[in-house]
């Protein structure tokens, strides 16, 4: 029996080494021993570079040529005890976790007892030395999620001129409106620089976008059906008065008539085809400047900073911090501390602290009141929703860099305001109104924006290294109607979610 327990272990091994050299993936699930949950955001090394699970405990780590089934995984999350052994003997689609005793009062309280209020004070103290400034190269994912619900579209139609503007249309337009709508854009790259948004740059990799692009058609269809209309009741001369309420607009015609080019006109078709192609790289352009700017903004979001909106850390004196617990992350000691606002501080939270050297390497947070409203005439916005979760994690030489990053955002917004649109023209004689379209709008949308960004190396690079690269402009993302598992294979993700894997558009545009 020992001997075929060895000749078993040595079969997996081999099995396992295979495998890794053909599929060049690890793919599981990791859960806690005790509830058997999936455990979220768990840290997975491999070869000093990370990776997260997500909401589902979930992830697929990408083994390259370099990697041998001797080389060791390292799993860890607070909490729990943490798992290190060669690629060779995880051999199972799932990994448990067990959580970890704790014994640590003795240990931590040795030297001094703080209070929670002091641990914030030295987590201050040693912000500078805990977290570098300096030039890196960080690989990255960022997933951008966005969902939109329409709560209530209702109209009253009040006056009509238009025959065809009746409320057969105006029924086919609320008919268009999706009650709902998800949009996911994907991007992988390296971000060269550092917190100045002055000192970033972008090398895009590869992007997609999931979303269902049948809604676009429909609108698409809505308004050459709209222009129809307007071109056979409107003349081009004519402007328009825009009124809700007391306030009002003007819009000329030629503004809603787009011009047709001649087929036969070969300087204006070349002119047409130079700007498309100009627009195009224009685009291209726009699309990395962007996820750069949002990359830099999230950055900057991070409570680290002096003048970050998450300001827990650098203006306590808002916040009541409580010393709940002490935990482990691998083997070091970890102060577990409650924060919540003392007057009218926006957020709550819990923040994890290395007892050795009080550097925060985690905190979730959440916002205990809407951080903006607004009403006035009928419009309201309220920006209800603000929560996330971010994760450091210590590099080689001992200074902190982000490693995970959420953030889940939502606003709501409402329109209860009467519309009036008048085509006038001062050419034609006698009076001046031509047509007139008016009524009541009654509107209420809420949107909630999800980021995730998961940084799976990070890398000193020097200044001149930083001057002398340039930036890749040329990636546009792939669209999907319907989520692709082979689109990332053979790169680093985060890994997606059910909602993600599930999602398909009602048509496909290209059916």
């Amino acid at each position: 029996m020992h001997i075929c327990s060895k000749f078993y272990k040595l079969y997996l091994l081999y099995f396992f080494f295979s495998s890794v050299s053909h599929a060049q993936t690890l793919t599981s699930v990791i859960l806690d021993s005790a509830t058997q949950k999936p455990i979220p955001y768990v840290t997975v090394q491999l070869k000093n570079k990370g990776m997260i699970t997500n909401e589902e405990g979930r992830f697929t780590f990408l083994l390259d040529k370099s990697v041998a089934a001797t080389d060791s995984l390292f799993i860890s999350c607070i909490g729990y005890e943490s798992i290190g052994k060669p690629l060779g003997q995880f051999t199972e689609k799932t990994i448990v976790l067990r959580p970890k005793a704790i014994e640590l009062k003795n240990v931590i309280v040795s030297n001094k007892q703080y209070s929670a209020d002091e641990i914030i004070e030295l987590v201050q103290d040693n912000l500078e030395k805990n977290y570098s400034s300096n030039l890196t190269k960080k690989r990255l994912f960022y997933r951008n999620s966005s969902f939109q619900r329409m709560n209530k579209l209702n109209y009253s139609l009040k006056k009509s001129t238009i025959a065809a503007f009746n409320k057969k249309f105006i029924d086919s337009i609320i008919r268009t409106v999706p009650k709902s709508n998800s949009y996911y854009t994907e991007v992988l790259g390296d971000l060269y620089g550092n917190y100045d948004s002055e000192k970033q740059k972008l090398n895009l990799i590869k992007a997609s976008k999931l979303y269902d692009k049948s809604m676009e058609l429909d609108f698409e269809r809505l308004e050459e059906k709209f222009n129809t209309i307007i071109k056979e009741n409107v003349k081009t001369d004519s402007y328009f008065k825009i009124k809700s309420g007391l306030f009002g607009t003007k819009v000329d015609a030629d503004e809603l008539f787009e011009s047709e080019v001649d087929s036969t006109d070969v300087a204006t078709l070349n002119k047409e085809l130079e700007e498309k192609k100009k627009n195009e790289e224009e685009e291209k352009k726009n699309f990395a400047t962007y996820r750069r700017k949002m990359l830099g903004a999230i950055l900057n979001y991070l409570p680290i900073h002096e003048d970050s909106d998450l300001n827990f850390i650098s203006k306590s004196r808002k916040y009541e911090f409580t010393l709940q617990d002490f935990t482990y992350l691998g083997e070091n000691a970890v102060y577990v501390i409650d924060f919540k606002p003392k007057r009218s501080a926006d957020y709550k939270g819990t923040l994890y602290i290395n007892s050795d050297d009080f550097a925060l390497i985690r905190a979730d947070y959440e916002n205990v009141k809407s951080l903006k409203t607004f009403k006035l005439l009928g419009i309201s916005m309220n920006e209800h929703l603000s929560r996330g979760k971010i994760i450091f994690s210590r590099g080689i030489d001992n200074s902190y860099s982000l490693r995970y990053f959420e953030s889940e955002s939502g606003n709501r917004i409402g329109i209860k305001r009467p519309l009036k649109i008048i085509e006038m023209n001062k050419r034609v004689k006698g009076r001046n109104k031509q047509n007139e379209l008016s009524g009541k709008v009654d509107l209420a949308l809420t949107n909630i924006e999800k980021k995730e960004v998961v940084v799976f190396e990070t890398s000193s690079i020097s200044n001149p290294d930083f001057e002398a690269f340039k930036e890749n402009n040329t990636i546009l993302p792939t669209y999907m109607p319907n989520y692709d598992p082979e689109f990332w294979k053979g790169y680093n993700i985060i890994e997606p979610n059910t909602a993600i894997k599930e999602f398909t558009s009602q048509v496909d545009p290209d059916n």
